[in-house]
């Protein structure tokens, strides 16, 4: 298949995606596998997976790229991260895109979902048999690089155990908020969106806040209430009252507005249901705390014009350029040639 012949696989099925709604049995079946994976959650991930895809954005995507001719492509292990729906679907689209072979080893936790899509690749596009093999039918053996997403546990395990082969290894991040007390009902509401969208659990979520000396926290606990009823999903809520009780018994002061924590710490890490913040008086201390920080943060959200910095309720809305760590998968695969 030539460079034409791929995009044109993906961009249909972006509208195969589109088209997907509530009742397709799959969802329903990712969901029982995995409770997390809710059935708006999935639809959320599938979306913007639909709106992604279309053509003309692979092809501005792709465009700045020089593609090798790839008349023996290479094998590239794809071990997958399971913590939000499709969260893996991005490393297997750049290599099967690049015209490489995918060794995929699927999470367990979104096993149903990404497998359902690779299903809907191949009734695409048969010939993409040869270009996607499953870890457990192939093992995870005879490949010429590995990209592996994990925990900072797991990563140890990765450096020891690919370290003879090109690797693109990624350790838990965490993104975070800047908030500069002059935001507006909407941006604190977009907010909300960063925090709670797939109950917190992507390294693209918002899960800590730096906020001006005197920031009065009362608005934006305003603006979180239309995710009240987060609480009433079981696994969320058994981790609110687990943190809840631990904070209360070692007399931790903490906020808490019945569905999230809020506590003062420097730690750039959250517990689920748990949003943490630090105070700083001037500019100097927020940049000093993200040069501190820079290896373990995905995104910044905020109000600044600053490049780097993502619009309040966009973090979970990366682009196709938005490389997990900031490492270009693509230009990854093309210097393995």
């Amino acid at each position: 298949m030539n460079y034409s012949h791929r995009v044109g696989v993906f961009s249909q099925l972006g509208y195969r995606l589109s088209q997907v709604s509530t009742d397709m049995p799959h969802l329903q079946e990712a969901y029982l596998f995995n409770n997390w994976f809710t059935i708006d959650m999935q639809m959320r991930a599938i979306q913007a997976w639909a709106n992604l895809l279309e053509e003309n954005k692979l092809a501005e995507w792709l465009k700045s790229y020089q593609f090798p001719d790839l008349s023996e492509p290479k094998t590239i292990a794809i071990i997958m991260a399971g913590n939000i729906p499709l969260v893996g679907f991005h490393d297997l689209l750049s290599v099967l895109i690049s015209g490489n072979i995918a060794l995929v080893k699927v999470s367990s936790d979104d096993s149903v979902l990404m497998k359902w899509v690779i299903s809907q690749i191949i009734e695409i596009e048969p010939q993409m048999t040869h270009y996607i093999r499953f870890a457990e039918d192939y093992q995870l053996k005879n490949f010429d690089a590995v990209i592996a997403t994990g925990s900072n546990n797991s990563n140890r395990y990765f450096e020891y155990y690919f370290r003879n082969k090109p690797n693109l290894l990624r350790k838990n991040r965490k993104s975070l908020a800047i908030l500069s007390g002059n935001e507006s009902d909407e941006e604190l509401s977009l907010l909300a969106d960063d925090v709670f969208l797939y109950f917190g659990m992507g390294c693209r979520n918002v899960s800590k806040l730096l906020v001006p000396k005197g920031y009065n926290l009362e608005p934006m606990f305003i603006a979180f209430e239309k995710y009240k009823d987060i609480i009433n999903h079981n696994k969320y809520a058994n981790n609110y009252t687990y943190h809840k009780a631990l904070f209360l018994m070692n007399q931790d002061p903490h906020l808490d507005n019945g569905f999230l924590i809020v506590k003062q710490d420097d730690a750039l890490d959250s517990p689920l249901s748990v949003l943490m913040f630090s105070i700083y008086e001037t500019e100097d201390e927020v940049q000093s705390f993200l040069a501190l920080h820079q290896d373990h943060i995905q995104c910044v959200v905020g109000s600044s014009q600053q490049k780097n910095w993502i619009p309040f309720g966009k973090s979970q809305d990366p682009k196709l350029t938005d490389y997990a760590d900031g490492v270009d998968v693509i230009q990854f695969l093309i210097d393995l040639n």
